[in-house]
């Protein structure tokens, strides 16, 4: 990983921390993209006191609001020449139906229409530095999800768990989606499965859940140990020429039927791209 260049979403805690500390420790150079001036400040002062020749940077802002998605990914651009590895990792769980200003529901929004934005934000950094690696932080709680289309903000009832399930599929039908679309370009794009972490999502989701995340979290897997598929995704030879895969445990896994119904993946993309405001 010496000189390369990884920019990654939530690495502020969680899974996100331990593997920006891991690649950097392999020599990539860390841009941060942060939502929290506090953590965010930290998360890099973390980084630097370890190596002070890499000049890791971050950049801030909101990943539920469109046009901040797409003025982080314009300020990354002009900031850094190439791009060798782009990990959206940034996620969260909500106890109640949210909307954004632009009137997505928040889980939606800050889960799944910041890896679509933030990524083709920076499509011609990351072809540009071919080979480069894009890394989608999906989840099994994509099991027994399915897209309603008539519904992607969930109007028609909300359940937390559903939502940010169904989040998670569209991590992986954007993953083989993109996949699909930049094949023979020199980017693999794939996804993971960390496990069941102890992190920091659900504890601010508010009332019952934040409770119950707490007490489930008793019984997760540690950051280090969730980290693992993510930091391999990003930087192992092996995978090198993998694309279009979900991953668990540094092995390739089977997502549900759902997740690999291409039809849907090419749709959610287009209502993406819609809901956006993006030529895709």
């Amino acid at each position: 990983m010496h000189g390369k260049v990884v920019v990654i979403t939530g690495a502020t805690s969680g899974i996100g921390e331990v593997a920006a500390q891991r690649l950097a420790d392999m020599g990539a150079r860390i841009v941060l993209v942060a939502r929290d001036k506090t953590r965010g400040e930290a998360a890099l002062a973390r980084l630097r006191s370890a190596d002070k020749s890499l000049a890791h940077s971050i950049h801030y802002g909101d990943l539920s609001r469109i046009c901040e998605m797409k003025r982080l990914a314009a300020e990354i651009a002009a900031a850094e020449p190439r791009i060798d590895v782009l990990i959206n990792n940034a996620g969260a769980i909500f106890g109640s139906r949210q909307l954004t200003e632009d009137n997505f529901e928040l889980t939606f929004a800050t889960n799944h229409m910041a890896y679509f934005v933030l990524t083709l934000g920076l499509r011609e950094r990351l072809l540009a530095s071919s080979p480069a690696r894009i890394v989608n932080t999906a989840s099994d709680a994509h099991k027994g999800r399915v897209l309603d289309f008539d519904d992607l903000q969930s109007a028609k009832g909300f359940s937390a768990l559903n939502v940010y399930g169904r989040s998670k599929l569209c991590n992986i039908l954007f993953t083989r989606e993109l996949s699909r679309r930049w094949s023979g370009k020199g980017v693999t794009v794939n996804c993971l499965h960390p496990g069941f972490v102890a992190t920091r999502i659900g504890n601010g989701s508010g009332g019952f859940l934040s409770h119950a995340a707490r007490l489930a979290k008793t019984f997760a897997i540690s950051p280090e140990k969730g980290a693992q598929t993510l930091v391999y995704l990003a930087s192992s030879p092996h995978v090198a020429s993998v694309s279009g895969e979900y991953f668990y445990r540094c092995r390739p896994a089977t997502p549900t039927a759902e997740a690999r119904d291409d039809a849907a993946a090419k749709r959610l993309w287009a209502e993406s791209a819609k809901l956006a405001g993006i030529e895709a």
